[in-house]
């Protein structure tokens, strides 16, 4: 090669593993398709990691087939959506039927949070909408983190049961109001 000349190499390393603690979950923070930011991601990342929980934060802009496919890859305990733009309703119906539509995937808890609309919270019939669509929780906006903080601990106790049923979250999920 010649002097001052530069290569690309293949790296073939395997992507780094999710961050945090060794005893909680593993969870999987995503955004949704049409969503560029990233500080809320940053924030729930922290967050988890913070409460001893591994962390794979996938990044703003995710397309619904990628994240299917590093959740077929990496077998989460609870899959993190946040959306701040207001098509989380929109985006987040179409990505839980990609997600639901995958049998590996039917009972991952899946959870989204954020600002689903743009004419501001929707209330009970948005919420029971996305519940209906296939997420176990719908965290709005004014929610804030302590929902996401029980349920994250009620399903490290369900994990860590020897008879636990990840079906059963789902049942449990929908009938609770988080707000």
């Amino acid at each position: 090669m010649a002097e001052g000349s530069s290569q690309l190499v293949r790296d073939d390393r395997r992507d780094p593993p999710a961050t945090g603690g060794g005893g909680g979950l593993t969870v999987v923070v995503t955004s949704v398709a049409s969503d560029a930011h990233t500080w809320n991601l940053v924030f729930l990342q922290l967050t988890l990691e913070e409460l001893g929980h591994r962390v794979r934060n996938l990044g703003a802009c995710v397309p619904d087939d990628l994240l299917v496919a590093e959740c077929l890859r990496i077998r989460p305990d609870l899959v993190v959506v946040s959306s701040v733009n207001g098509h989380g309703f929109r985006d987040g119906t179409r990505l839980i039927g990609r997600i639901r539509a995958c049998p590996e995937l039917a009972a991952t808890p899946v959870v989204i949070g954020g600002k689903l609309g743009i004419a501001g919270p929707g209330g009970d019939r948005s919420r029971d909408q996305l519940l209906a669509a296939g997420f176990d929780a719908v965290f709005e906006a004014d929610a804030g983190i302590d929902a996401l903080r029980s349920m994250t601990e009620q399903l490290t106790v369900i994990r860590q049961s020897p008879a636990s049923q990840p079906a059963g979250l789902r049942t449990n999920y929908r009938k609770v109001d988080h707000q």
